[in-house]
């Protein structure tokens, strides 16, 4: 492979660690097949979201960003301007660079609302009467609330520590499992390589009528998956979701143009 600076345009995912992202592979078989030699997708793990500034001066090539764990939200003042549904969820997973402007915008909305919706008429025939438990508190929960709250389905958020908007894991009783029929983890909980971790939940309270959303993709069935299955419960990864606001993505770095 030539070097970064060569190819016309430059792609990446900006995150850390980034051992678990499928992003590099994808679009790089993407272009593959789509006989784009122009462009070159990169991994960038940087430990401090601090070293943004001197990424995009050592690639000025760069035009598009994929942001991931732990700098969803980190992000934004490094921002010139945020899309207005990015501004709602608080969090961004896309950049375009336009010369020395940055654009912020969230195509996890876009991903987790398509293939949530597909799910759950497939499965269930609609979301109508459903309450969903949301685990974690970060960038991608926000995105999740967002889309639920547009949904119209009523959600509690779940995180380490109990607030005025949410539930500690201790607080999370088999009563409050058997009030919420849709639980989404946002966390990195069961991310390779660490597979056996999952949310602490009585996982003893899920039945049938259950659904678990588990927006980590590798392994593609989950400890916290698993966890469900074995009690009678549906579960979903996060793959299409992925795919999606990858597909999202791209649009926007490209446009409608003959090299999209």
């Amino acid at each position: 492979m030539k070097p970064l600076n060569e190819y016309e345009r430059l792609f990446g995912l900006i995150g850390y660690p980034l051992s678990h992202s499928f992003s590099k592979k994808y679009f790089s078989e993407k272009f593959a097949k789509a006989g784009i030699t122009d462009a070159c997708y990169e991994l960038f793990p940087l430990s401090e979201i601090e070293a943004l500034p001197e990424l995009l001066r050592q690639h000025p090539n760069l035009v598009g960003l994929n942001v991931t764990i732990p700098y969803k939200q980190a992000v934004l003042p490094y921002l010139d301007k945020v899309s207005e549904g990015a501004a709602a969820v608080g969090a961004v997973n896309t950049i375009r660079c336009s010369g020395d402007q940055l654009e912020g915008f969230n195509t996890d909305v876009v991903g987790f609302e398509t293939s949530l919706c597909s799910w759950l008429e497939t499965t269930r025939g609609g979301w109508s009467g459903l309450k969903a438990l949301v685990l974690g508190t970060g960038g991608a929960a926000k995105a999740v609330a967002f889309v639920l709250g547009r949904l119209e389905i009523p959600f509690e958020m779940v995180s380490r520590t109990s607030g005025k908007d949410r539930l500690s894991y201790g607080q999370v009783t088999p009563e409050v499992v058997a009030a919420h029929e849709l639980l989404i983890n946002t966390t990195p909980l069961g991310m390779s390589p660490n597979t056996a971790s999952r949310p602490e939940l009585p996982y003893h309270a899920l039945g049938s009528n259950h659904y678990l959303y588990d927006l980590v993709y590798n392994p593609a069935s989950t400890a916290f998956m698993e966890s469900g299955l074995k009690q009678g419960a549906k579960a979903m990864n996060g793959l299409q979701m992925l795919h999606g606001q990858a597909e999202a993505a791209w649009t926007i770095w490209t446009g409608p143009d003959i090299k999209k």
